[in-house]
């Protein structure tokens, strides 16, 4: 059974190599944890700010961002923006990720969220078909742009 908790500093090694165990991830993860271990310091002084991770017999099996914004756009409507979603590759399949959105919406909700978001890549066309299949609509265009 799996069991969604926040993430401990001591966890960072364990999310870092789930962010990597992917094409795109390989790609794009760096090799030191220095920064990692950096972020999570600043993610951890941020009050809507959360890395969670699904444990299982102490293995790290899962893990996702949650953070929480306040806007003023339709009526007010708080957000859980959900970002970094990955679950073991040697597990997909099993219902971890529907588990995993079971647990990020409870937390939205009781957050006093009214609306859950996500951005993905492209290029991922099974996380697009998971998306649409837990009932989020490809409703808007994102644009990124490097800042460095």
């Amino acid at each position: 059974m799996i069991r969604f908790r926040e993430a401990r500093r001591d966890d960072v090694p364990a999310i870092v190599a789930l962010l990597r165990d992917d094409a795109l991830g390989a790609e794009r993860e760096g090799a030191s944890l220095d920064d990692y271990y950096s972020a999570f310091d600043a993610i951890a002084t941020e009050g809507g700010n959360r890395v969670i991770v699904g444990e299982d017999d102490g293995r790290i099996v899962a893990t996702y961002q949650l953070t929480f914004i306040t806007g003023l756009s339709l009526r007010a409507t708080r957000r859980a923006q959900v970002e970094s979603v990955r679950v073991a590759v040697d597990l997909r399949g099993r219902g971890i990720g529907a588990e995993m959105f079971a647990d990020a919406e409870a937390r939205a909700r009781a957050a006093g969220c009214g609306l859950m978001q996500l951005t993905m890549n492209a290029d991922r066309h099974d996380a697009r078909r998971f998306y649409e299949r837990l009932g989020f609509t490809p409703s808007h265009t994102g644009f990124k742009r490097r800042l460095d």
